[in-house]
C-alpha cells in the first residue's frame, strides 16, 4: 500500500474522526451503499469470512469506484491480523489484496482528569497498532455474482441451476423420506402375529 494511500485516510492527528467521517459519508450515498453491499457479497461468496478474523474488520476507507475496478481498504487491531489465507483466497478472481501495518490515534478512555487534552473537555489520543488491508475487486467479478452466475476454470456456471439442482436433490430425498416412513407406519398397524 502506497504512503498515499495511509495520507488519505489519515489526514492528520485525529484519525478515528476521519474514520468515522468516512462511514457517515457512505450513508449518505445511496450508490456508495450499494456498491459496498455489492462488493461484501463477492467477500461472501468467496467464503472469505471463514478465515480467521475476517469478519471483524472495519471499513476505514472506500469505495473507490474506479472504471473497471472497486477499492476499500479495512482495519484490525494488530494482534487479530485477519488470516492471509482468506486474502489469497481472493487472488484467483483478478483481485488485489495488500497488507500494511501502522498506527492509528484514537481517544483514551477517560478516567481521571489527566486523561483530558490540556485546556479542552476533549480525551488525549494515543496510538494503536493496527493492520491495514487494502482489497480491489474487478466491477465484473461484483456484477457476475450479482447476477449469479460465475466463471470457474474456464467455465461459466449458473448459479441460479446449481440452486435447482440442489433443490431437485432434496425434492427426491423428502419424497424417498415420506415414502419410507409411510412404509414403517403400514407395518406397524398390521396386527402382529404372535411368536
Amino acid at each position: 500500500m502506497s504512503k498515499t494511500i495511509d495520507q488519505a485516510i489519515f489526514r492528520n492527528g485525529e484519525d478515528y474522526w476521519q474514520v468515522a467521517e468516512n462511514i457517515r459519508d457512505i450513508y449518505m450515498s445511496e450508490g456508495s451503499l450499494l456498491t459496498l453491499l455489492d462488493f461484501e457479497r463477492v467477500l461472501d461468496e468467496l467464503d472469505l469470512y471463514a478465515f480467521k478474523n475476517w469478519q471483524i474488520g472495519e471499513l476505514v476507507s472506500g469505495p473507490v469506484i474506479g472504471k473497471y475496478l472497486v477499492t476499500c481498504i479495512f482495519m484490525w487491531p494488530e494482534k487479530l491480523m485477519p488470516d492471509p489465507r482468506g486474502g489469497r483466497r481472493l487472488l484467483p478472481f483478478d483481485c488485489e489484496v495488500k497488507y500494511k501495518r501502522t498506527n492509528m490515534k484514537v481517544p483514551m478512555k477517560i478516567e481521571d482528569p489527566s486523561d483530558y487534552r490540556p485546556g479542552t473537555k476533549k480525551a488525549r489520543l494515543v496510538e494503536k497498532k493496527i493492520w491495514l488491508v487494502s482489497i480491489t475487486i474487478p466491477k465484473a467479478l461484483m456484477s457476475d455474482i450479482r447476477t449469479g452466475s460465475v466463471e470457474l476454470e474456464d467455465q461459466d456456471i449458473d448459479l441460479a441451476d446449481l440452486d435447482d439442482a440442489y433443490e431437485q436433490d432434496l425434492d427426491q430425498d423428502t419424497y424417498q423420506n415420506q415414502e419410507q416412513a409411510q412404509n414403517v407406519q403400514q407395518q406397524l398397524q398390521q396386527p402382529q402375529q404372535p411368536l
